[in-house]
């Protein structure tokens, strides 16, 4: 059972709601037992973007960003 808890949807707001919560469940049950979902790739994990924390700014650094030396 569904049940609308905030909002107002529209009858074809809903039913594509419905659609997108019944196309996966209809995949999970296709689904081949005892296998594991598909893992996404390293490269695109947004994950490795960012490990490592990048160089802050000094105190004077908003000096040297615009005037010559």
């Amino acid at each position: 059972m569904i049940k609308v808890v905030k909002g107002n949807p529209t009858p074809e707001e809903l039913a594509a709601a419905l659609a997108v919560v019944q196309a996966r469940a209809a995949a999970l049950a296709a689904a081949v037992p005892g296998t594991a979902p598909a893992v996404p790739e390293g490269w695109s994990d947004p994950a490795r973007v960012a490990r490592h924390r990048l160089p802050q700014p000094g105190p004077r650094a908003w000096g040297r960003t615009y005037w010559p030396s």
